[in-house]
């Protein structure tokens, strides 16, 4: 197997370690992997969080490490965490969005612009009658929603996006 190979197997094994936070969401599919380097059987993955402070970062690379270095090919993994890097939620894949939905949690909105409001559809039921509850979500990446037609509270994915680029 050559190094082409084996990154791409190593972007496969990504898609099937999910946040800890969010079962069922890669961390490949949350867009948090930012590089990813082949050495013969030495693998380096650079990963950009989703926010500073998150907790999970610990358990993200113990559960990346582990699902890397259990490909029979590998004999070490380094996994580090880039703040040089910003991670912006345009950087969740369709199908990241679609597993967030189906874990009840809505997509942050497409096209947002810094400063101002922001809504998403209600994850059960695809109303766009829904309303903040509270911006302080159970994560600092999270806010709580509630939808007026099927009368569910839900979480929501805060936007956050390159300022740069805006």
């Amino acid at each position: 197997m050559n190094d082409e190979q084996k990154h791409q197997k190593v972007h496969a094994i990504l898609k099937t370690v999910d946040d800890p936070e969010l079962p069922s969401v890669s961390v490949a599919d949350l867009g948090m992997v930012h590089e990813v380097v082949v050495d013969q059987n030495k693998v380096s993955i650079t990963m950009v969080p989703t926010f500073a402070g998150c907790p999970a970062l610990d358990f993200i690379e113990k559960n990346v490490k582990h699902a890397v270095e259990n490909m029979n090919w590998v004999e070490g993994c380094q996994v580090d965490f880039s703040f040089q890097e910003k991670w912006s939620t345009d950087a969740i894949t369709d199908e990241g969005k679609e597993q967030l939905k189906k874990h009840g949690v809505s997509p942050p909105p497409e096209n947002y612009r810094p400063g101002e409001e922001w809504s998403v559809d209600c994850p059960y039921c695809g109303s766009s009658f829904t309303s903040m509850d509270n911006v302080f979500g159970p994560t600092a990446c999270r806010s709580i929603l509630y939808c007026g037609s099927c009368k569910n509270p839900f979480e929501a994915m805060k936007p956050v996006v390159d300022y740069s680029v805006v």
